[in-house]
Parts: C-alpha cells; sequence; structure tokens
C-alpha cells in the first residue's frame, strides 16, 4: 500500500516563507508526475503546482514566481518551496502522487 506524507506546515505571516515535504512509501514516487493542491474552508480544492518526472514544473497563476516545486527522486520526497506568502495562500495543502493522496497539512498565513 502506497503511503503518501506531507510536513512543514505551520502558521506563518505575510510575506513569509515556508517549505512543504512530500515523502511516499513504494515505487510510485519514481513513475509519477507529483502535483501539490490545496483546499480553503468553502472552497474547492484546487491545483497549486506540478513537478514530473524531469523536473518540468507548471503553476497555478495565483502562486507563479512565488512557489517553486522541486523533487529528489532518488530520496522519493518533493519539496514546495513557498515564499511571500499572503493570507489568500491559508489552507490545507496536500501531496497527490499519481493517484495517491497524503492527508495534507494546514498552512495558515496570518498576522
Amino acid at each position: 500500500q502506497v503511503q503518501v506524507v506531507e510536513s512543514g506546515g505551520g502558521l506563518v505571516q505575510p510575506g513569509g516563507s515556508l517549505r512543504l515535504s512530500c515523502a511516499a512509501s513504494g515505487s510510485i514516487f519514481s513513475i509519477c508526475t507529483v502535483a501539490w493542491h490545496r483546499q480553503a474552508p468553502g472552497k474547492q480544492r484546487e491545483l497549486v503546482a506540478s513537478i514530473t518526472l524531469r523536473s518540468n514544473t507548471n503553476y497555478a497563476d495565483s502562486v507563479k514566481g512565488r512557489f517553486a516545486a522541486s523533487r529528489d527522486n532518488a530520496k522519493n520526497t518533493a519539496h514546495l518551496q513557498m515564499n511571500s506568502l499572503k493570507p489568500e495562500d491559508t489552507a490545507v495543502y496536500y501531496c497527490k502522487i499519481c493517484s495517491a493522496w497524503g492527508q495534507g497539512t494546514q498552512v495558515t498565513v496570518s498576522s
């Protein structure tokens, strides 16, 4: 059974930074795109960023220039570096590898 685990969320002031991590068990990491999604209260889950096996990345317009996705295939881990955070970035952030979802990690941006 594949397990996906996110970490790194927390409370940060506007303009601050956080780095999320995503770790996966099993072999799927080496064959799958890693996608980061988020869901704010009362809103639908949305795709924030994705990174392919070859580290080609795509970002939602709302985070372009502020977020950066990366991956280390040798360590079965991926990261989402989030800079210049805004209150509207507040959400639960999820990592998805192929069809496997993590449990989510809360990011709160507030002064």
